[in-house]
């Protein structure tokens, strides 16, 4: 990180720590302006207040357990219950997830990855934020631009290369 240079024996210098604070500014400058979300997600602990889990046993693994613990988490989350959320995210969410929204518009992420129902948990959780950060990325729009004029002059010395060798390729004609 950064490290204290010894000047005199009485004097500290810091100038790692100076270059380093604008490092730092600068990437966080540079992090801003490259955001792709509208709205920062929240944090889990909001997230939580708003969902809600469903546990049913788990097919798999797991021995005589997997018949008495319900294992399999379903985490159930409704976007318009969601008020961190813009009414234009609300939108963005429904159009990317559209496929992924059952008829009452609920979000369904399931985990039964694990044999405990508190890691299977925490794995929905953490598939729900990475859905909504996908799901609210913005795409940037594609600027057109020209084709350059030496690929165009390459492309057309090609096909007049390709011409030739096709021609030489042929039976002479002795009319």
């Amino acid at each position: 990180m950064c490290s204290f240079h010894k000047m005199n024996s009485h004097q500290w210098l810091l100038p790692d720590f100076f270059s380093y604070l604008a490092k730092i500014t600068l990437l966080g400058l540079v992090n801003e302006i490259k955001a792709t979300f509208v709205d920062m997600l929240p944090d889990q602990s909001e997230i939580l207040k708003i969902v809600s889990f469903k546990t049913s046993r788990s097919g798999g693994k797991g021995g005589q357990n997997v018949n008495k613990v319900s294992s399999k988490v379903e985490l159930i989350f409704n976007i318009d219950d969601a008020d961190f959320l813009s009414e234009e995210d609300k939108q963005r969410l429904k159009d990317k997830l559209a496929t992924r929204l059952d008829s009452e518009g609920l979000l369904h992420v399931v985990s039964r990855e694990d044999r405990s129902q508190l890691l299977n948990k925490q794995r929905t959780v953490l598939k729900l934020m990475a859905i909504l950060k996908a799901g609210l990325e913005v795409q940037k729009a594609r600027k057109a631009t020209k084709i350059p004029r030496a690929v165009k002059e390459k492309r057309l010395a090609n096909k007049a290369a390709n011409a030739q060798k096709k021609e030489g390729r042929r039976k002479p004609n002795f009319d």
